[in-house]
């Protein structure tokens, strides 16, 4: 496990017009790091562009659809030609919906999957030949609580998410012998714009969640994961309290999910 400085260290995060991600590249420049922040919103990214003017570190912006090869194509041109280089990659967006899945659709689900996941793992294959030529390189996947445990009426997003936590960990056992290192990261409810932003949500199923933490907090847990070579984390107590639930008692996790999720 590699222990990294922030400062100086060369970053894309994806899905950094809000929550965690936005949070996440000022607390890198706060610290530092020179930052390529990408998401769809042109508007917010001024924003956050204009928020780290006066950071130690730098921030440039890509507005585009992470889902789209030539966005993500972009990202990594630009890391080569601006940087030669990326130390560390951040998988950060994702959308989601709420809804029985009797009653979703198959577009749903492409989109859910190609945000969540595909996006993802393509962004990782285009970046691969610049991170290998690194002394401590990272990859960073946001995935989420609901990657290790399903809950009823996020059927999509459940999936999504637990297809980036078993390509994560396959990935990292790949790319050891590169010196490639894999983080996951699995949030629990955060303060986010998520809810606001569902592709689809059916009235009456599905809880919004109580409270949550802010993204500043997970995004301080995310960069002091980085610094220390940390493998997964979980930045969320009510989180980490399902999990332990879900190992010791999968048949009482079950019963609370169905009646409470």
């Amino acid at each position: 496990m590699a222990r990294r400085r922030i400062s100086g260290s060369r970053v894309i995060v994806t899905g950094a017009s809000s929550g965690i991600g936005r949070a996440l590249v000022l607390e890198l420049a706060r610290r530092g790091a020179f930052v390529i922040a990408t998401a769809r919103r042109e508007d917010r990214l001024a924003d956050l562009a204009r928020e780290a003017e006066l950071l130690p570190g730098r921030v440039q912006t890509v507005a585009g659809d992470i889902a789209s090869d030539a966005t993500r194509q972009r990202l990594v041109e630009l890391a080569r030609e601006q940087w030669n280089g990326i130390d560390v990659l951040v998988n950060n967006a994702g959308v989601g919906a709420i809804r029985n899945f009797d009653r979703s659709s198959p577009d749903e689900l492409r989109q859910v999957m190609e945000v969540n996941f595909f996006a993802a793992v393509e962004l990782i294959r285009g970046a691969l030949p610049l991170l290998q030529k690194e002394q401590s390189p990272l990859i960073v996947n946001i995935a989420s609580i609901l990657g290790h445990r399903g809950i009823p009426h996020y059927t999509e997003y459940c999936a999504s998410k637990f297809a980036l936590v078993g390509f994560s960990e396959a990935l990292r056992a790949e790319l050891v012998n590169q010196g490639i290192e894999v983080l996951i990261v699995s949030p629990g409810t955060t303060k986010t714009e998520f809810f606001g932003s569902l592709l689809a949500e059916q009235p009456g199923v599905g809880s919004r969640g109580a409270g949550g933490v802010p993204p500043e907090a997970v995004a301080r847990a995310i960069v002091r994961a980085i610094e220390r070579g940390k493998h997964q984390i979980v930045p969320n107590p009510q989180g980490r309290l399902l999990l332990w639930l879900n190992r010791i008692s999968p048949r009482l996790a079950d019963s609370l999910v169905a009646r409470f999720g």
